[in-house]
């Protein structure tokens, strides 16, 4: 009744392709960004900031790198926390090498070097796929764990083996370091992710984006009409890498503050941001931002309930958490393998044609 598209006609192609088509969509999503931007960095504390909203926006970030390498480019990759890694010792080495160089050129700059990297671990995909591929992402993944742990000069040879952020600042205002405001910190990670989240939307859209959905779809079929394999391979995880490198150099700089790449990008990280991106949903922007929110929320509410409210275990509770993601992607794989997406397509349409839904 309320949400209708009658009488919202488009005069030109470009009205047509847009975004957003529907205008209550459009003005939904320009509200979302002014609370986002304008509202809650008034009203954020430190809580709510580390256990929910900046751990979110990071992972989203790198949940829509790995989407457009498996959901849109139809490439498996379990070696995100390994990517993540780079990320973040590419960060922390600039900072250190350039401590006058702005923070956010260091994390823009460590992407561009975890693309480079990802490309070099793509090459495999042009002779393998499927499991396979997976098997050889994974063994990335161990590779970059192991040479962070084993070459003292990532960490610059700090007896500890850990690496720690120094204090940074943009514009006079501190974003890393044990002084950095909660506020400082959501805003840097909510820029990162609304200029790669509307970067990731447009790639997708274009020339680009349909020739990883062609590769995705049928391969072989996609090289005789013309797509170059290699090129669309190797784009899809040079952009994959280029986010997941950008959300690991926050996770480090921003989120964390130091961190041991055995315990903060170890096999399980990998793990994680695959599970939200098949709850999410799969070639979905919106799904990679709603899997992570969902994966990011579920702790903290199971903590909350089951800790705080009725006294459990913390361990109880942790191993309940992992009983209920496992039965959620079981449940998702069979039910909807288009995840949380799909279901908000389909209650979109239902409230178009309310109140004849079927």
């Amino acid at each position: 009744m309320f949400y209708r598209e009658a009488g919202d006609f488009k005069t030109s192609y470009v009205e047509d392709g847009q975004t957003f088509p529907i205008k209550l969509d459009r003005y939904a999503y320009y509200v979302a960004l002014a609370v986002a931007f304008g509202v809650i960095p008034f009203l954020i504390d430190d809580y709510y900031a580390n256990a929910v909203l900046v751990p979110f926006l990071i992972y989203a970030i790198a949940a829509l790198g790995l989407n457009i390498l498996t959901g849109y480019c139809g490439q498996v990759s379990l070696g995100t926390g390994g990517f993540m890694a780079v990320g973040a010792y590419s960060v922390f080495k600039l900072m250190t090498a350039f401590p006058d160089v702005n923070i956010l050129v260091h994390v823009v700059l460590a992407g561009i070097i975890t693309a480079v990297v990802g490309v070099l671990f793509g090459l495999p995909s042009l002779r393998i796929k499927g499991f396979y591929l997976a098997v050889a992402t994974l063994a990335a993944q161990f590779f970059l764990v192991w040479l962070f742990n084993r070459v003292p000069w990532f960490y610059n040879y700090s007896a500890s083996g850990q690496i720690s952020v120094p204090e940074r600042s943009v514009a006079g205002i501190i974003v890393t370091g044990p002084e950095t405001t909660a506020w400082a910190k959501y805003l840097v990670c909510l820029v990162f992710l609304v200029v790669l989240a509307w970067l990731a939307r447009n790639l997708t859209r274009g020339t680009i984006g349909r020739s990883w959905m062609a590769i995705r779809d049928m391969d072989i079929a996609a090289e005789i009409i013309g797509v170059n394999p290699l090129k669309a391979k190797l784009t899809a995880f040079a952009v994959s890498s280029f986010f997941i490198g950008i959300a690991g150099a926050l996770f480090f700089a921003v989120y964390l503050g130091a961190a041991e790449v055995g315990e903060a990008f170890g096999i399980s990280k990998s793990f994680l941001i695959l599970f939200m991106v098949i709850i999410g949903g799969l070639g979905s922007i919106f799904g990679s931002m709603a899997g992570a929110a969902f994966l990011v929320l579920l702790p903290v509410m199971l903590k909350n309930v089951l800790v705080g409210s009725l006294g459990w275990a913390t361990d109880l509770a942790a191993h309940l958490e992992l009983m209920i993601v496992g039965g959620l992607i079981i449940v998702f794989l069979i039910a909807e393998p288009h995840g949380i997406a799909q279901l908000w397509r389909l209650a979109k349409e239902k409230l178009r044609l309310w109140p004849f839904p079927y």
